[in-house]
């Protein structure tokens, strides 16, 4: 008679509970979007963590959001822009905070 046995192998990764506060607005905004994600919000620390003690370095994204009020200054100056309401170029500092103190 022959058996056959299958062995399976599960790496459990060894946790280590890591404490830190902040404030309740961050939490809860960081729990939304990782929800909006499908990420677990440790799993992205985690990852956060790793890369951190991988590569030695802190990444932070400078990328705001585009928002309604941004949104109308950047029209109110393609429309200036459009009409020919440019500043042109000053030779001095001096020439140049003259032309902005009479806006």
């Amino acid at each position: 008679m022959t058996t056959i046995s299958n062995i399976y192998t599960i790496d459990y990764m060894k946790t280590a509970i890591i404490n830190f506060k902040t404030d309740e607005i961050t939490k809860t905004k960081a729990q939304n979007v990782a929800r909006t994600l499908g990420i677990p919000l440790s799993n992205l620390l985690n990852a956060y963590l790793y890369e951190l003690a991988n590569t030695g370095s802190v990444h932070f994204t400078t990328t705001e959001p585009m928002t309604e009020k941004m949104e109308k200054v950047i029209a109110q100056a393609e429309l200036d822009i459009a009409a020919g309401k440019l500043s042109g170029s000053f030779k001095t500092l001096e020439e140049m905070l003259d032309h902005l103190d009479s806006l």
